[in-house]
């Protein structure tokens, strides 16, 4: 109890001061009551039910009178005491602090329909994020799906569900256009990881097949590692490959004339892995693929120096003041008819 009471305060006291407004409406009573006592002799010229509208004066005695002003003063004073916030219980709630983001770059480019691996290997890279937002534990994590463009799937967000809701939607046919272009995706992956907080330990993740040729790529993974943004690489396909299958026809036809065969481009996946100072694993459609990826990125995590970092959050209890304030305040709106109207039987 001890404790209780040593706890309790007002958020906000300054709202106290307002309970001195009861004392002039006191002192307001006092004077009309003196001054009715000196305008007796008006009583001798009019009738007593109008008296109150001459006078100014309510017509009710005075022991009426300052029943009321306690009720409306005990209102009063509730209403004010629940504004000045009192509480007198609190949790202690870990701060928020930086944290660990992985952007995962989802390839959705035609190839990604080839059938190297069973069905294809879209659906098993679907398979693999899927894997992946079911290990994880304490990673913020945002999905954007490029082809040759790039769509922004998934913010960086906490909540695993949500990502999961939208796999379907990472499909090929977002493609409007053919081509596979890496480098927009990292641009749109850097927009995402800069909304992030300063001190966050960022990372990257591609799942891809590899097919796509840019010059400049190994220089840009090399700049986000030097910017502390470490990028992993998941191989989806075979080293074997498969034609490409079309939209409107059996296959994509090159500019031969003959069906675009693609295949799992093992040394660029590897080359952009060690650019980005990260790591290159092939998928092997088990747990252990998506998990050493987890590990890795969460071995870039920050020291848990700060972890037992906490702020207190006081629990509020004017609403127990104002639930009681409403009641009184019923019966003070109840309607009376006065009593020269009221019809004798």
């Amino acid at each position: 109890m001890a404790e209780l009471l040593n706890a309790f305060h007002f958020s906000q006291p300054a709202w106290l001061w307002a309970l001195l407004l009861c004392i002039p409406v006191a002192i307001w009573l006092l004077f009309t009551r003196n001054l009715s006592r000196r305008n007796e002799r008006l009583r001798q010229y009019a009738d007593s039910h109008l008296l109150p509208h001459l006078l100014g004066q309510s017509e009710a005695s005075v022991t009426k009178q300052w029943r009321r002003y306690g009720q409306w003063g005990s209102v009063w004073l509730l209403l004010v005491l629940a504004m000045a916030g009192p509480r007198w219980d609190f949790t202690d709630v870990q701060l928020f602090r930086p944290g660990t983001n992985l952007v995962v770059l989802f390839d959705i480019s035609r190839s990604m329909d080839v059938t190297d691996v069973q069905p294809t290997r879209l659906t098993r890279a679907q398979q693999e994020l899927a894997d992946l937002l079911e290990q994880n534990r304490g990673i913020r994590i945002g999905v954007i799906g490029f082809a040759s463009i790039a769509h922004v799937v998934a913010p960086v967000t906490e909540d695993m569900n949500s990502i999961r809701r939208v796999l379907p939607v990472l499909s090929s046919d977002l493609v409007q256009l053919q081509g596979s272009r890496l480098t927009f995706a990292l641009d749109r992956a850097g927009e995402l990881l800069a909304g992030q907080p300063v001190n966050s330990v960022n990372s990257l993740l591609i799942i891809t097949d590899g097919d796509f040729d840019e010059p400049d790529l190994t220089q840009k993974l090399q700049t986000y590692s030097a910017a502390g943004v470490r990028t992993h690489v998941l191989g989806i396909g075979t080293t074997e490959g498969k034609t490409v299958p079309g939209k409107n026809e059996s296959w994509i036809l090159g500019r031969d004339g003959k069906p675009v065969r693609s295949a799992l481009n093992e040394p660029l996946l590897k080359s952009m892995a060690a650019a980005g100072g990260g790591i290159y694993q092939r998928a092997d459609f088990r747990q252990r693929d998506t998990e050493r990826i987890l590990a890795e990125v969460k071995a870039q995590a920050l020291p848990d120096d700060d972890a037992d970092e906490r702020t207190r959050v006081w629990n509020e209890r004017f609403y127990w003041l104002a639930g009681i304030a409403s009641l009184l305040l019923l019966p003070l709106f109840r309607r009376t008819m006065p009593a020269h109207l009221v019809r004798k039987s």
